[in-house]
């Protein structure tokens, strides 16, 4: 049996005002054919995957180029042009092949191309013909296409946000794109557009209690082969952008289409308790400094770098600074021009030092501080998503009267804890976490404070959807074309 395996993976904010290029793939991982390295990158899911499953097995893999970026504006043409036809060259290259798995995102726009996936699903199957079966991990934060679902044979999401199942969707993938070959799964799919766009955490009901009992079915009925849900990436305008129910069944197109009308509808139903509250910036800093307990972690969301902002806004710590806080961290806070004043002052150094706001004016004003170099490191690297490694680039801790800020060369969003704690940090210690994530942050900063704030922040990612002026999505959306808050 041959396996080719191959990834192309970023999630395109088209209200970003940041390009992607190749550049910043090579800033978060680029890998030729043959060369991924030795563990799991969180983008190329199915090629890690893939190695784990052909250990002890008599199977030819063949890994063809493994490609991710950080989440940010549309992707430049040449860039994606250039990965994509580098991937169907490898696959040419590799010859005649059984099983094609994939790491895709789902929502990569790049110019010319609003469905980079079915683009590449597309041309992918064009090479194999229809015999081969070919296969994608997919974030839900996807635009579930037509031609995705019609020139794959088996699509499957991550059920989990934060994404920590990214290796277990992978191990997933790799073991029924298998038994397709095989004949022993026999896949038909059916699609329920639910008609709204939404950010659906796994880490509270109703999405909590929603998923458990999907993995239980998938378990417990043998006739459902897959079931996954499309949340929708909402700042990504493109026509197919919304909530989706994707249901695959053996052989049986009346059962999937009953199965995904039924969970699309519970999904509509429970709609309206999906959004956690999301208090403004000085609603949200007066609600943690309230305490009784501490710290309190403050999701800065919109300035979220994993959904396509900057990672550079000052709205929260001009608040903090307005206060006069102490005992509080910030970060990631992106800043390239920062770090290296920072790295030429040298550790110790005091020194006056323009922050933030950058980018556009999402990033707000950029604030003028004096601060303390406390620590410099190069090429640093943090625990990403599923225990991949993400990387910081160069880093510089920075003290401005008690508040400590991590400023990173490298646009990342905050996911581990080690982010603060390997530059000596005790979040215990601290009064205010304000971390530069939507969501991804919870599974390990949960552990460390249960007051988790959600901040309705300015930025490139804002909650409310309805001041986003969508030109192609199909409308209404709830709940943006609805009267409904």
């Amino acid at each position: 049996m041959k396996l080719f395996t191959a990834a192309l993976a970023t999630e395109t904010n088209t209200f970003s005002p940041i390009p992607t290029g190749l550049a910043c793939f090579r800033a978060r991982g680029y890998f030729k054919a043959g060369q991924h390295p030795d563990q799991m990158m969180h983008f190329a899911g199915p090629t890690w995957a893939t190695r784990l499953r052909a250990r002890g097995q008599d199977w030819d893999v063949v890994e063809g180029t493994a490609a991710g970026a950080m989440p940010a504006g549309v992707t430049t043409r040449h860039a994606y042009e250039t990965l994509r036809d580098e991937i169907l060259d490898d696959l040419k290259r590799a010859g005649k092949v059984d099983i094609v798995l994939l790491g895709l995102h789902g929502a990569m726009v790049a110019d010319g191309y609003d469905d980079c996936e079915g683009d590449i699903l597309g041309r992918v199957r064009e090479i194999v013909g229809k015999d081969v079966v070919v296969g994608a991990e997919l974030d839900p934060h996807c635009h579930l296409t037509p031609t995705m679902t019609d020139n794959a044979d088996l699509l499957i999401c991550f059920k989990e946000y934060p994404h920590t199942d990214i290796l277990d969707r992978g191990l997933e993938l790799v073991d029924k794109c298998i038994a397709i070959h095989q004949g022993k799964i026999r896949p038909v799919h059916a699609v329920f557009d639910c008609d709204m766009a939404s950010m659906m955490h796994t880490s509270r009901d109703p999405m909590r209690g929603f998923v458990d009992r999907l993995l239980e079915l998938e378990k417990s009925d043998p006739g459902v082969v897959s079931v996954s849900v499309a949340h929708s990436f909402p700042w990504g305008d493109v026509p197919e952008m919304g909530t989706k129910v994707l249901v695959y069944t053996h052989d049986d197109p009346a059962k999937a289409a009953a199965l995904a009308d039924t969970l699309g509808h519970e999904i509509i139903d429970f709609r309206d308790r999906l959004q956690a509250p999301y208090p403004a910036v000085p609603d949200a800093v007066e609600q943690a400094l309230a305490g009784p307990t501490f710290p309190a972690v403050l999701a800065d969301s919109a300035d979220n770098p994993g959904g396509g902002a900057a990672g550079d806004s000052t709205f929260i710590l001009e608040e903090l600074l307005k206060r006069k806080v102490k005992d509080a961290v910030v970060g990631p806070f992106w800043d390239p021009v920062a770090v290296q004043l920072c790295e030429d002052a040298g550790v110790g150094a005091r020194l006056p030092l323009r922050i933030g706001g950058k980018t556009s004016p999402a990033s707000g004003q950029p604030l003028d501080v004096t601060c303390v170099v406390r620590e410099l490191k190069p090429e640093t690297i943090m625990t990403g998503l599923s225990g991949s490694p993400s990387r910081l680039g160069n880093v510089a801790v920075i003290d401005v009267d008690g508040i400590l800020i991590v400023l990173v060369s490298t646009r990342n969003q905050a996911i581990g804890t080690d982010l603060f704690t390997q530059f000596g940090i005790d979040l215990g210690r601290q009064k205010l976490i304000v971390v530069k994530s939507s969501q991804h942050f919870y599974a390990e900063y949960s552990r460390i404070s249960d007051r988790i704030i959600y901040v309705d922040s300015p930025g490139s990612v804002p909650r409310d959807l309805r001041v986003l002026k969508y030109k192609k999505v199909r409308m209404p959306k709830w709940p943006v074309g609805s009267d409904k808050p």
